[in-house]
């Protein structure tokens, strides 16, 4: 802490005030878009519940939209959280002249009894000007440049991919390891979010995010085929080749008539291929159309 001299505190809190009131700003605009944005994938979600499952195309076409109103709601969110990493916190007129104080003696105030971590903090901020990082294979390089114009070199080791604060649920993850046997990345992010799971930072789930949970915990990604080298249909192939609807396939399930499984509730099925072509012939081709829902109102696109 010698580097430090109170005219470097003075000339540092000057500049964090006028960047706190800009920050702050852009914090309040972020968090009304977020908010719209919310409500908006809500709605999306609403309406896509409410749809008939029979009726594939807007079925298809209100799934499209939740996904894209999910996309915009973690872009958002991911915009806010690095805003938020910039914001300082308001000082007050005794908090400053706190720390004008204690430039005359920063060793002691850093390590007297009464300092908080947030005090610390406070310190480290007005009294770092930059820090230079240069990451290698197994360890951080940084060069810290003081108020005061002296530098200082540290070199720290790295975390390794998915050891940090940020640990997500523990069911989460078994699900992701499940679903990554039956979908892609986009439709595991979507599934995620449709059965309410979140990300350790509670985030909603996307494309990038699932996609680097998998490779950080050695998940191999889903290849088109998969299903079949297994001897597995999903809901709507079991449903092609027995002719029937895919709620013809879900009452057979429900009946036991077939067995299927789900990673999770409101996930995808996969059904054993062979057992439809043990199915008594009176029971394929018996699908019919689901009858209209009088107080649905239809979507015309």
């Amino acid at each position: 802490m010698r580097q430090l001299a109170p005219l470097g505190i003075e000339s540092a809190l000057e500049a964090v005030a006028r960047c706190q009131t800009a920050v702050s700003e852009r914090c309040r605009h972020l968090e009304l878009a977020l908010a719209q944005a919310r409500y908006e994938a809500d709605l999306a979600r609403r309406q896509y519940d409410a749809v008939d499952p029979g009726n594939r195309l807007v079925a298809s076409e209100l799934e499209r939209r939740w996904n894209d109103r999910l996309v915009d709601v973690a872009r958002l969110e991911d915009q806010l959280t690095a805003q938020s990493g910039e914001d300082t916190g308001a000082l007050t007129e005794e908090e400053r002249a706190h720390l004008m104080a204690l430039g005359r003696d920063l060793d002691a105030a850093w390590n007297h009894p009464g300092a908080t971590t947030e005090t610390r903090k406070r310190i480290v901020r007005t009294a770092i000007h930059e820090i230079m990082v240069k990451v290698e294979d197994e360890r951080i390089n940084l060069v810290i440049h003081w108020a005061g114009g002296d530098h200082t070199r540290l070199v720290v080791p790295k975390n390794r991919p998915g050891h940090h604060r940020w640990i997500g649920d523990p069911e989460t993850g078994d699900l992701i390891h499940r679903l990554a046997r039956q979908q892609s990345d986009a439709a595991i992010a979507a599934t995620l979010n449709r059965i309410g799971k979140r990300t350790g930072r509670g985030n909603t789930w996307t494309e990038v995010r699932v996609r680097s949970y998998r490779n950080a915990h050695g998940i191999a990604v889903f290849k088109p085929g998969e299903l079949a080298e297994r001897g597995e249909l999903t809901l709507e192939e079991a449903a092609d080749r027995l002719k029937v609807s895919k709620m013809t396939v879900l009452r057979l399930i429900s009946a036991g008539t077939i067995h299927g499984y789900q990673a999770c509730k409101g996930g995808p099925w996969a059904i054993p291929a062979h057992q439809l072509s043990t199915l008594p012939p009176q029971l394929r081709s018996q699908g019919r159309p689901v009858t209209p829902d009088p107080d649905q109102i239809p979507l015309k696109f």
